[in-house]
């Protein structure tokens, strides 16, 4: 089902061979970035269009993929070339799973091995009807789930597949007292 307002989908493109995903900010725009990591090179994402911001089809071999790193990092490209973006997915690491107002993501394989992306606007519980306070926003059944998760600022939502890569946005975080 489609997520929630705020929310809103920027995203739904093929990346063949994806390993994994992590979020870098732009540095003159303070904007969500996700850089990718495949088998065909890297790319850097504007999280709030969905458009390419770099791509690099040859990284270095030492540095292009995130176990060469012990943090799970590759070298950025485009307008954050020389800052490591941490990356999870096949290799490890992880994302952000809940955002300090309220919004959670869990990972639920009922029907292993396909696996569902649950957004949920109360803190988690899946409680209640679908589209009430929780939303099934993604099912992952004919590529293997790489990861999911928020952005740090909480602007962005990603979920990454073996082949596929989907961002939901929002255009601003409230303020928390």
């Amino acid at each position: 089902m489609a997520a929630p307002e705020p929310w809103r989908k920027v995203l739904d493109r093929p990346v063949g061979g994806l390993l994994g995903i992590g979020f870098a900010v732009h540095p003159g725009t303070g904007q969500d970035l996700v850089m990718t990591v495949s088998t065909a090179g890297h790319g850097l994402f504007d999280a709030a269009t969905g458009e390419i911001v770099a791509r690099d089809r040859d990284p270095d071999p030492d540095t292009s993929t995130p176990d060469a790193e012990p943090d799970l990092a590759c070298p950025g490209l485009g307008p954050v070339e020389g800052v490591p973006v941490r990356i999870a997915g096949l290799l490890g690491g992880g994302l952000h799973h809940t955002i300090p107002d309220g919004w959670t993501l869990d990972v639920v394989a009922p029907d292993w091995p396909d696996h569902r992306v649950i957004l949920s606007a109360d803190g988690g519980g899946h409680r209640g009807e679908p589209g009430g306070s929780w939303w099934h926003v993604h099912h992952a059944s004919w590529s293997e789930l790489r990861t999911a998760g928020f952005s740090p600022s909480g602007r962005t939502l990603a979920v990454a597949t073996s082949s596929d890569l989907t961002l939901w946005t929002r255009a601003s975080v409230p303020v928390l007292s």
